[in-house]
């Protein structure tokens, strides 16, 4: 059942790379890509100011929903940017295509960080918003495939799952320094500062991901396993649609499993706790920050186990199907808490679960296709995934409570599409491509 690591096995020409170099290598691709999902993402953390500010309106409920909208416009664009960037790193190299969406990913931030308030100019500022919110959706869409592309094919074989776990555990660290802001800004200021200037701070903080992302990246050397070939092959999009179709569609069911938990739970909680519990916000911040710290932790556990094992999928299979079945007990909890202690227990145990899925998943994904389609593939399949049913997660779990007035209702949407995305993982054929 398990097979040690060897750090010369199954290894091509070219692959063994200098432990210095590989570090500097995953590094560089998952910082900046933590910086990006931080400054992508807390934007969910901050739904209910960011709606007051510039969506008004005379019922609560409405002005996060349309917030709550808002955060699902940029989701839309990011299949835009996994095409066009995706396609670019298959054919000019990872390295380029990340530095340009450093570049568009703090553009897009800026923008959100200082546009006035609907009061202060009027229905120019909710365009604003939307604007800023489609680049940053363009600038992640096109950078999260490409950088788990760029470390998976800069390491030996034998340690894949422990360097893209790496791509995952930013992401958590990610929404860790944003729920983390969120308990020190809405702990140490007043709801009146909150309101006015206090959400504008994570924001403000996320624009370090112009210096800090153009310095390491310019750094690092041009793709260290690079089918040269596709420089020059045809169109990527065109050879994943004919050839890998079915692999791209099974992808994204498979990815959805981890997306509709995160964004329906995680990211959603200070909302969820705020509007429907009618709790402190501060009690939303610190369940989204354990569960963020668990899906910094677990990734890099998970992805050494990888490593050990002769498959991916049977452990995949286990971490799928257990989320799908803890999905309503864990709402049932979460709906019935009079405390901090079962909301943390509970986004705790759903948190485990996807971590070990999540990078099972983009392992099985990554190694079933070739490198001259690798950063498009798994990019497209990624942000369909996310744009499909990350953006509209929040929005129909808001619209079912609204329209039932039962906090459980959220899990009639979650726990189906936790079975979907098992169902999709058992038909998916697991390759282990060695490039």
């Amino acid at each position: 059942m398990f097979t040690p690591p060897c750090a010369t096995c199954d290894q091509p020409p070219g692959k063994q790379e200098h432990p210095r170099e590989l570090l500097k290598t995953v590094v560089a691709a998952s910082l900046v890509t933590g910086l990006e999902m931080f400054d992508f993402t807390v934007f969910g953390f901050f739904a209910v100011m960011i709606g007051d500010r510039f969506f008004p309106a005379s019922d609560p409920m409405t002005s996060l929903l349309w917030a709550v909208g808002t955060f699902g416009v940029g989701f839309f664009m990011r299949p835009v940017g996994a095409m066009v960037i995706g396609a670019y790193a298959d054919r000019v190299g990872r390295r380029a295509a990340m530095t340009r969406t450093t570049w568009m990913m703090a553009l897009g931030t800026a923008t959100l960080a200082l546009c006035p308030s609907f009061a202060s100019i009027g229905v120019i500022a909710p365009l604003i918003i939307i604007a800023g919110r489609s680049l940053q959706g363009f600038a992640v869409g096109g950078d999260i495939g490409v950088a788990a592309a760029f470390v998976l094919e800069a390491g030996p074989v034998s340690r894949r799952g422990f360097l893209v776990s790496w791509q995952l555990a930013s992401q958590g660290a990610a929404a860790l320094l944003g729920a983390t802001l969120g308990v020190l800004i809405t702990s140490t200021v007043s709801p009146d500062a909150l309101a006015s200037w206090g959400w504008r701070v994570p924001f403000l903080i996320g624009l370090l991901i112009a210096p800090v992302g153009l310095y390491v990246r310019l750094r690092l050397r041009d793709d260290l396993v690079f089918d040269d070939s596709a420089r020059h092959a045809g169109t990527p999009l065109a050879e994943l649609c004919r050839e890998h179709g079915k692999t791209i569609v099974l992808a994204m069911l498979m990815i959805m499993g981890q997306t509709i938990p995160v964004y329906a739970i995680v990211y959603f909680m200070p909302s969820y706790a705020i509007r429907v519990m009618h709790m402190p916000a501060v009690t939303g911040f610190m369940a989204s920050a354990s569960s963020a710290l668990l899906l910094v932790i677990i990734p890099p556990l998970a992805g050494r186990l990888m490593d050990r094992l002769r498959r991916r999928k049977p452990l995949a299979l286990v971490a799928s199907g257990c989320s799908a079945l803890l999905v309503y007990p864990v709402f049932l909890m979460l709906s019935r808490a009079t405390s901090v202690a079962p909301i943390l227990c509970g986004v705790a145990l759903i948190s485990i679960m996807m971590a070990f899925s999540a990078v099972a998943v983009s392992l099985l994904v990554l190694e079933a296709l070739p490198a001259r389609v690798r950063a498009s593939g798994m990019a497209v399949s990624h942000a369909l995934s996310v744009a499909l049913f990350g953006s509209t997660a929040q929005f129909i779990v808001t619209g079912l409570i609204k329209w039932t007035g039962d906090p459980l209702s959220a899990a009639w949407y979650v726990a189906p599409a936790c079975m979907v995305s098992f169902c999709a993982l058992m038909l998916f054929k697991e390759r282990r491509v060695k490039t």
